[in-house]
């Protein structure tokens, strides 16, 4: 048990330094501490217990705080602690050093945010052992599907000189109890794995490991054919299993707490098992038995479409269920929340329900790819709350998050999406958690520089949470989904057709609207995707009587004048949907303007623009869905709504090409709302 000191005149001096400096974002939740220099203390036994330390001295809570380690409650995990008061010092309880960083930031934010140890103290361990964000950053220093700048690995600066972001992007996970990072994207460089890249990846994971973070890394399953000129990558040919083991040999000798592979395979061009006749299975084994002796793990994606059924929904399920207990249990299979990709809303992945012998865990994706990139706000705790909701966090045994990280100076483009790097590592570690209290805690903490009033913290806090059912309304409402524009998912297209692009890809194979009606059918009498569901919602969604109004035209082409659960025709509901989408968006604007006196005016400008943005591409996607919609139902616009304001010719003179996505917002509107 160590005790540490620190002046009060010191504390002052800290706090007045970092309040008078502007905040322009890059400091996140941790803006009131100052960071500490854990390289320096020597105070501690370990790494992360140094880290505690110095993190308590550098905030001046050292004379305070005794950090104990012990069993006593071991019952929450090796990762866990305990936080109880003694008079008027703390104690943080964990059987692990890297328990007592996690127990010590949860500490110092409680602190912060003036929240008292209750007399039973505070007991908190992790729902999954592994809390992961995957990067889908490129050797080039590109992100796909990234919003926020290049990206935060130098590789060409690499071993040699390491960027002081690593640390600070390391202290912020360890702040909300992340404990991994993949480095790269998914659709992997060969490269990655050569001799020269490893030994780059091994300075970082030197940054990591303090902060209780392995490293990991998306692997293509060919390296062993495009490093080292191997003639085959069959998963079953001995050589191919050797280059492997070997590979991972190396690896753990210049990592040696490594945390494994990622897996994306015969998806979307990218190689697998099925080029050499084999199946997943076979594929993730033989990574597996590699790492096997190094404790290492394989996350297996479960994305995949290949044409194995005309609906690209119950594709996964169609590959991975028969394989079902055929998998190493060093195996994770890795499910995106729902069955098609990362849309604003969708029914939960089917395949959860499918594999019971099988390792699973969620991919969630931070970035936010189809929610209005870095200029919309969407708050994705909610989204991640309802996909809980269906699927048992103790089905799974890990979850991961795809970043919206960059080397933007404030880390995520928008200010306010730090709230969902935040939001995902706090429901990482307690999926319980409700999305009020994490959109709270993340305001108190980030943006708010002092407590305004009650009805306007009220307000900010009721904006974040609606944010996300916003998008969904302005963009697509009752169950509709990848309307977007070719390639860059950003503005509508929903008429789009690209000569020569695989179906699946466009529009109109999932809105399926005609003369007498819009949806997918999905249903027991169209492509029966509900029967992979279990009960009860399979019958629940299979039904359009009983089908939810939020799921409708996921699993129903529904007829224009369908009576909705509103007592509104379908054509009356969307119709009010996309303006009820509309004025959420002009209502984020006002809420966030109430509260200007309570933010940095750094912050607050940079938000208020790209709500000002949210507010025209919110009549932007209102338009033009609807307007396309129109020439099918043939049906008049409610007149209590506000009408769309330009019609169809012109919304498609909107050029929406890859190019122009950068800065893709079209000023269809007077912008001076």
């Amino acid at each position: 048990m160590k005790r540490l000191l620190i002046s009060t005149s010191l504390m002052l001096a800290i706090v007045a330094s970092a309040n008078a400096a502007a905040d322009d974002g890059s400091r996140l939740w941790l803006h009131d501490i100052p960071a500490a220099d854990a390289a320096t203390s020597g105070t501690g036994d370990t790494a992360p217990l140094d880290i505690a330390f110095s993190e308590l001295k550098a905030a001046g809570l050292a004379d305070s705080v005794y950090l104990v380690r012990s069993n006593d409650n071991k019952d929450l995990g090796p990762e866990g602690f305990c936080i109880t008061r003694n008079k008027d010092i703390a104690l943080i309880n964990s059987p692990s050093d890297k328990g007592l960083l996690y127990g010590t930031y949860r500490y110092l934010q409680l602190h912060r945010l003036g929240v008292a140890i209750p007399a039973d103290g505070i007991s908190s361990g992790p729902k999954f052992p592994r809390r992961i964000l995957n990067h889908w950053d490129n050797l080039d220093g590109t992100i796909e599907r990234g919003y926020a700048g290049h990206s935060l690995w130098k590789w060409d600066e690499l071993p040699d000189s390491l960027s002081s972001r690593y640390r600070e992007y390391a202290r912020a996970n360890a702040s909300i109890g992340i404990n991994g990072t993949v480095l790269n994207n998914v659709n992997a460089s060969p490269k990655m794995l050569s001799t020269d890249y490893l030994k780059k990846v091994a300075a970082i994971a030197d940054v990591m490991r303090p902060y209780g973070m392995q490293v990991y890394l998306s692997v293509n399953f060919a390296t062993p054919m495009a490093l080292d000129s191997l003639p085959t990558a069959d998963p079953l040919d001995p050589a191919v299993a050797e280059w492997w083991e070997r590979k991972a040999d190396e690896i753990y000798s210049l990592i040696p707490d490594f945390g494994g592979f990622l897996v994306k395979a015969n998806s979307e061009g990218q190689p697998g098992p099925h080029d050499f006749g084999r199946t997943h299975a076979d594929g993730a084994n033989m990574l597996a038995r590699a790492l096997a002796p190094h404790n290492g793990i394989v996350m297996w994606r479960a994305f995949v479409y290949s044409p194995s059924d005309p609906d690209r929904a119950k594709q996964a399920y169609l590959e991975f269920e028969p394989l079902d207990g055929q998998f190493d249990p060093n195996v994770i299979i890795q499910i995106k929340n729902g069955p098609i990709d990362f849309q604003p809303r969708e029914p939960y992945s089917p395949l959860f329900d499918g594999l019971h012998a099988t390792p699973t865990m969620a991919e969630l994706q931070i970035t936010q790819e189809y929610l209005g990139h870095a200029n919309h706000l969407a708050y994705l705790a909610p989204m991640w709350k309802e996909f809980f909701n269906y699927v048992s966090p103790d089905s799974m045994v890990a979850v991961a998050g795809v970043a919206n990280i960059g080397d933007d100076v404030n880390w995520t483009g928008n200010p306010m999406a730090q709230a969902n790097w935040w939001a995902f590592g706090r429901l990482a570690w307690d999926p319980s958690l409700l999305s009020r209290d994490i959109a709270d805690e993340w305001l108190r903490l980030s943006v708010l520089t002092s407590e305004p009033p009650a009805d306007v913290h009220s307000a900010l806090v009721g904006m974040m949470e609606t944010s996300r059912e916003d998008v969904v309304d302005y963009m697509m409402p009752l169950g509709l989904h990848h309307l977007f524009a070719f390639g860059h998912h950003y503005g509508p297209e929903p008429w789009c057709d690209i000569p020569g692009a695989r179906a699946d890809w466009l529009p109109v194979y999932y809105h399926r609207a005609d003369s007498a009606g819009l949806g997918f059918d999905r249903s027991s009498t169209g492509s029966n995707a509900s029967a992979q569901y279990a009960e009860p919602f399979r019958s629940m969604v299979d039904s359009i009587s009983t089908c939810p109004d939020r799921f409708l035209l996921w699993f129903h082409h529904a007829p224009w004048n369908h009576r909705m659960q509103s007592g509104k025709t379908l054509w009356e509901e969307l119709c009010y949907r996309y303006d009820a989408g509309v004025k959420g968006a002009d209502n984020l604007l006002e809420a966030w303007r109430t509260a200007a006196p309570w933010i940095d005016p750094e912050i607050y400008s940079d938000v208020e623009k790209r709500l000002l943005t949210q507010t025209v591409d919110a009549r932007w996607w209102r338009d033009a869905c609807l307007e396309y919609f129109r020439t099918f139902s043939g049906l008049d616009y409610p007149a209590d709504i506000e009408q769309p304001q330009r019609k169809l010719p012109d919304m498609k003179k909107i050029d929406l090409g890859i190019s122009n996505y950068e800065n893709p917002s079209i000023p269809l509107l007077d912008s001076k709302r």
